[in-house]
């Protein structure tokens, strides 16, 4: 069973960066998608962006675009979640998941991991 393990969050102030990183372990040599999302005390969780190992594509929300960027490493199975420009807005638990295949629904999920940004 394929196993994810964020790491990375922290409490910063607005303006700051972090980055966060994704490790998966115990399964296939990758987990096809890799995505991250975000759930905000009393708010629904919210798509941030994935990475596709086969293509090495990305994908960004809106909101993130110009200030968020996705990469992978493939020799550790890591992908990263770089956060620039920080803004209170983007305090939420962070979560990373995989997909068994392209396209596919997330299956997998790490335990998150607390960024908060102060004003």
């Amino acid at each position: 069973q394929v196993q994810l393990v964020e790491s990375g969050g922290g409490l910063v102030q607005a303006g700051d960066s972090l980055r966060l990183s994704c490790t998966a372990s115990g399964g296939p040599d990758s987990t096809y998608d890799m995505g991250w999302f975000r759930q905000a005390p009393g708010k629904e969780r919210q798509f941030v962006g994935a990475f596709s190992w086969p293509t090495g594509t990305t994908s960004l929300m809106g909101a993130a675009e110009g200030r968020f960027d996705i990469s992978g490493d493939k020799a550790t199975n890591t992908v990263h979640l770089q956060m620039n420009n920080l803004k209170p807005e983007d305090t939420a638990v962070y979560y990373c998941a995989g997909t068994e295949y392209v396209g596919g629904p997330y299956k997998n999920w790490g335990q998150g991991t607390q960024v908060t940004v102060s004003s």
